[in-house]
Parts: structure tokens; sequence; C-alpha cells
């Protein structure tokens, strides 16, 4: 599993790519300028992806790539296999940052 750790207030909306913490688990870095109240952090999100067109790509740490796309109201990653998963739970709040949780695992080329 993939969680997305959202930087609400984070000076500029870009996706940072792939970190891995120090406890295993892999996320993906995304800061917003929006706050994170109100569910204004995850609308961010949604309007980062559809600036790029309805997908934005980026770089993993290990040189994949992963790309991120809208679905009706729903974010959605994709894999280099083709795979997808979807955000089912935005904006929970943890004491550095807020992360998004994936309903599947993304797998690497």
């Amino acid at each position: 599993m993939l969680a997305v750790r959202l930087t609400p207030r984070g000076g500029r909306d870009a996706i940072d790519g792939i970190e891995q913490l120090s406890d295993g688990r892999r996320v993906l870095k995304v800061r917003v300028r929006a706050a994170a109240s109100e569910g204004e952090a995850n609308a961010a999100l949604a309007r980062l992806i559809a600036k790029g067109k309805g997908k934005a790509s980026l770089k993993t740490v290990s040189g994949g790539t992963l790309w991120a796309m809208m679905d009706g109201s729903n974010i959605v990653l994709r894999d280099e296999k083709g795979g997808t998963s979807t955000v089912t739970t935005a904006d929970v709040y943890q004491s550095n940052g807020v992360i998004h949780v994936i309903n599947m695992v993304l797998m690497p080329k």
C-alpha cells in the first residue's frame, strides 16, 4: 500500500515523489498551498492533477513512474504495469502532515 502524504500550506503546489519513511512505509509526497481544513487540501490535490489536463506524472525513488489522474471525483494512481489504485480515505491528519489511503498495491515495472 502506498499512502499519499499531503502537506498543507507547503508553500507551493507540487508532487515531490516517493519517500521511504523510517518505519519502511513508502509515501507519495505532495505539497499544496491550501490549509488542511474542510477538505481544502484534498481539493487542492485534485486541482493539481487537473492542471496537468487530468494527469500528473511523478518519479519514484527507484526511478519508476506513477501517474495520478481523476476518475470523476476520485483520485486514481496508475503504476508502470497498468495497475490502478483509488484514494479511499483522504485527509487523514498526522503529526507531520496529511495522508491519503489507497485501496491497492502499486507495483514497479
